[in-house]
């Protein structure tokens, strides 16, 4: 499919998530020929002449760094680069050089303009004003913003009502990259399409669910934000709550963004707001110490920090409910946490148990049924089923899995969630973007759990790198009988 001609101007376009995401998933978007270099170019912000002259050949290098195996050529990055140019710019003051960048932009004032925010939310409104100055907003205009929108409720409504005074709703798309992944939207057909689950999906069926982000990184080059923010606001109020949202919405009468955001919205606000005990009893946040990681020693927060203390959560397991006919008793457990054991992003859907055990003891434990959708390192969906082992003649009973994932007949499947993303801002789909409704609703929620952490003589539980996180995460399920299923034991029972 080809889409109408566009300037995509990066703000932040040096740093780490313009270098690592968005140019590679660019550089795939003409690759495809979707977009071309002589109808399109792509403006990068660099924050002084030397960051500038140095900007093409890091562009390379993290190219090669961050495609796939075979994907880069030489030839294309040639003919990519030509439609780059690297832009001099104070984002949050007005001078000179945004006269110089609208005039790139007005020779061609007809292209779809899509301005992506890669720099921090507080700084939001300011480039909005100085683009506004500069009468570079028109109808044709989308502004892309990332994650978290504000650090609470009230600076989150202050950022969007600052960012409407220039842009109408409709232009503003905020994303989430999880929302790209061809595994989310394959979690929609299959609960939308198939009577199989349409009919499963609810109390009467499902025993709990439990959606996990996994990271094995650090802190890395964010160390300053983050001991401001920690993981919930850095993944629970964006990435797991939106996971949440799709696997616990009703169905919309159309697929529309209206429809789509609408339900969403209803799952936020039918959260089981939490007190401060029910803090207490449904949440355990922790922070990682010296460990090993994929065999090397890493050290701990404080140490990373340069602090000699911090309460800063790099971990959170909370037992959520959701307080609507479908979903009542049933919890929702969340989990992210950084120097994890493994890198991965699941959501496990597990069943109750059958009502009548039919087969004797001795033909084996039985387990119950369990949807996994894999979103990292690799997408797949797996359906868990108990059968008969058939290199057994008496009855032997074991989990078998069927695979859910149609990689396997699409052999060039590559699924980059950016790309997919970035297509639909050009072609102005607002589908998989969130809107500010939901961005302030999940806030709502999320406020009262970080206000009581902060007021709470708890210090966060210490985890050793390496491992799945603190032992009182492990405790927050066993109270009610349930426990994780983590990314490698779940591959050790599957093989």
């Amino acid at each position: 499919m080809n889409y109408q001609a566009s300037d995509i101007i990066i703000f932040g376009g040096a740093g780490d998530l313009s270098l690592r995401k968005l140019l590679p998933a660019i550089y795939r978007i003409y690759s495809e020929g979707s977009l071309n270099a002589d109808s399109s170019s792509v403006l990068l912000s660099c924050r002084d002449d030397e960051e500038a002259a140095g900007l093409m050949p890091e562009i390379e290098k993290h190219l090669k760094l961050n495609l796939a195996p075979g994907e880069f050529s030489q030839t294309l990055w040639e003919q990519f680069s030509q439609s780059i140019q690297a832009v001099v710019l104070n984002i949050a003051e007005h001078n000179e050089q945004w006269s110089l960048l609208a005039e790139h932009l007005n020779r061609n004032p007809d292209r779809v303009r899509v301005f992506y925010m890669a720099i921090p939310p507080a700084i939001y409104g300011a480039c909005c004003e100085n683009l506004s100055t500069e009468g570079l907003i028109s109808a044709n205009t989308r502004l892309v913003v990332e994650k978290p929108i504000g650090y609470d409720t009230e600076s989150a409504i202050a950022i969007n009502n600052k960012m409407a005074e220039f842009f109408s709703e409709e232009q503003l798309y905020r994303i989430d990259h999880y929302l790209g992944k061809e595994t989310v939207q394959n979690l929609l057909a299959l609960r939308f399409n198939n009577l199989l689950f349409e009919q499963l999906w609810d109390a009467k069926s499902i025993d709990h669910v439990q959606i996990s982000i996994s990271e094995m990184v650090g802190l890395e080059k964010r160390a300053s934000f983050y001991d401001g923010a920690g993981a919930m606001r850095d993944m629970v109020q964006n990435h797991l709550l939106q996971l949440l949202c799709l696997i616990a919405m009703e169905p919309p009468h159309k697929l529309s963004a209206n429809s789509i955001r609408q339900e969403k919205l209803k799952v936020l606000e039918s959260l089981r707001p939490m007190s401060r005990g029910d803090v207490l009893a449904n949440t355990v946040r922790g922070q990682y110490v010296a460990g090993e990681v994929a065999g090397e020693l890493k050290s701990g927060y404080l140490e990373e920090l340069g602090k000699p203390s911090s309460t800063t959560e790099t971990f959170v397991a909370i037992r959520a409910h959701i307080d609507n006919w479908r979903w009542s008793k049933v919890p929702f457990y969340l989990r992210t946490g950084k120097r994890m054991n493994k890198r991965s992003a699941e959501i496990v859907v597990q069943f109750k148990d059958v009502s009548h055990r039919l087969y004797p003891g001795e033909a084996g434990a039985l387990q119950a049924n369990k949807l996994v959708i894999r979103l990292q390192p690799d997408e797949s969906m797996q359906l868990v089923l108990m059968a008969k082992n058939l290199q057994k003649l008496e009855t032997e009973l074991q989990p078998v899995t069927l695979n859910l994932n149609f990689a396997d007949e699409h052999k060039e499947f590559r699924s980059d969630a950016y790309k997919r993303l970035l297509l639909d801002v050009v072609g102005g789909n607002p589908s998989l973007f969130i809107h500010r409704d939901e961005v302030e609703q999940a806030w709502n929620w999320c406020d009262p759990i970080i206000d009581a952490w902060q007021n709470s003589p708890r210090q966060p539980h210490l985890y050793r790198s390496g491992s799945w996180g603190p032992e009182g995460s492990d405790q927050l399920l066993a109270e009610q009988g349930h426990q994780w299923f983590n990314l490698a034991e779940i591959d050790k029972a599957n093989t």
